[in-house]
């Protein structure tokens, strides 16, 4: 063939896009976004060119240096991205790609006992037909390897090759990314991030639509501890890995919290505290050019969490409030949360501010009125301002 591979790197990444191949004419937004998040994340594990053809995107080492197998795992926690692929490429030549498949894939075939090729051709100038081609590539593997059965139907491996643009690719098949889209193609949000198990994974599941995130979390120092501090900011730097970079937010809370103790009725404590949060919340949104907030609020989990007191609780406040886990059960929670890698520092026995002055009869019903009526005595506006004077930033390293 005439056809000659101009991919400098036999060793490529695939990245298969997600939804975003639906967008119409503000598709090149999201693709040129993605790729702008991927070689952000990618810049520690060494040089590679990032260029997207036909919605793949490929990741290219331009030398001996990059760490293949580390940029491969960042890969799938980059949202936008639906597959990951590790793939050898090659010339467009019959011939070549089954000797590629044969040096790329010699591990696999060498301990696998059945197997079957899978072609597809994007580019339709190549002269066989996908059939053919699997046809081809695998007479060739049963050759070199007579012992390794062909399975059409339930293989231990799939040989995958991929004609292109530029060049062929072969693999063994991809691993799920992490779907949604770009992350700061939609906007901005804070999040509301606690020590616990579900405002972790409300923040994972906003910043997957897209969305840029600023944490805040609310610090009652000494009634919660340095080390219920340093685990909201360890779960920042776990979900640093999904929702790109973050810098946290910690306000002071206890004054506020004190305050509402001494003056105001017991069982109005938690719906008065979530107010100030959404209030306190909306002001660094404002700041930093956020849209909305996002809490782990889940319906009728706890007292604070009925219909009336969302509804109190966020009339405050005239960003929208995003509540992902509203419809979610428990165990579903904790199942996400354990998958993107959470659960384990959640659960760990550091309690954050809502535990403290909890009310025994909490108001599970009330009305708008009797809470301004119950936070009346309160100077709002010096309070809240106070905080956010003494809020403190702090940028989230990367891990390792």
């Amino acid at each position: 063939m005439t056809n000659h591979y101009t991919v400098a790197a036999p060793d490529i990444i695939l990245l298969k896009l997600g939804e975003l191949i639906l967008k119409g004419l503000n598709r090149r937004f999201f693709e040129d976004r993605l790729k702008s998040n991927v070689a952000r994340r990618l810049r520690e594990y060494g040089s590679f060119k990032i260029y997207s053809i036909q919605s793949i995107i490929y990741v290219e080492p331009q030398n001996g240096d990059c760490d293949m197998a580390g940029a491969y795992e960042a890969c799938k926690k980059i949202f936008g991205i639906i597959t990951v692929s590790r793939a050898a490429a090659c010339e467009k030549d019959k011939d070549a790609i089954l000797a590629a498949a044969l040096k790329y894939l010699g591990g696999e075939l060498s301990s696998t006992a059945s197997f079957k090729v899978e072609s597809k051709r994007s580019d339709k100038s190549f002269p066989m037909t996908s059939i053919q081609l699997s046809q081809y590539v695998g007479g060739g593997i049963h050759d070199a390897y007579p012992g390794l059965k062909v399975d059409v139907h339930n293989p231990e491996l799939v040989v995958n090759i991929e004609v292109r643009d530029l060049a062929a690719y072969v693999h063994a098949g991809g691993e799920p990314g992490a779907g949604g889209l770009p992350a700061g193609s939609c906007g901005g949000a804070v999040s509301l991030l606690s020590g616990g198990i579900d405002s972790p994974v409300s923040t994972y599941m906003i910043a997957r639509r897209g969305v840029s995130i600023v944490p805040v979390h609310f610090f009652s120092f000494p009634y919660t501890s340095e080390q219920a501090k340093e685990k909201v900011l360890e779960l920042a730097r776990l979900l640093q890995d999904w929702c790109g970079r973050l810098t946290v937010h910690v306000v002071p809370f206890t004054r506020i919290q004190e305050e509402i103790r001494d003056k105001c009725p017991e069982d109005f404590f938690t719906l008065i505290m979530r107010r100030f949060m959404m209030r306190i919340a909306e002001a660094i949104a404002l700041q930093n050019g956020c849209k909305a907030l996002v809490t782990g609020e889940n319906l009728g989990q706890v007292a604070s969490q009925t219909m009336e007191a969302l509804h109190v609780t966020e009339s405050c406040v005239s960003l929208p409030v995003l509540r992902p886990l509203i419809g979610m059960d428990k165990s579903e929670i904790i199942d996400l949360a354990r998958r993107i890698g959470t659960f384990d520092t959640s659960v760990l026995p550091y309690e954050d501010c809502c535990t403290v002055f909890t009310p025994r009869h909490p108001k599970t019903k009330p009305r708008l009125e009797e809470v301004l009526a119950a936070e009346a005595p309160l100077n709002a506006e010096a309070l809240i301002e106070e905080a956010l004077a003494n809020t403190e930033r702090i940028k989230i390293a990367r891990r390792g």
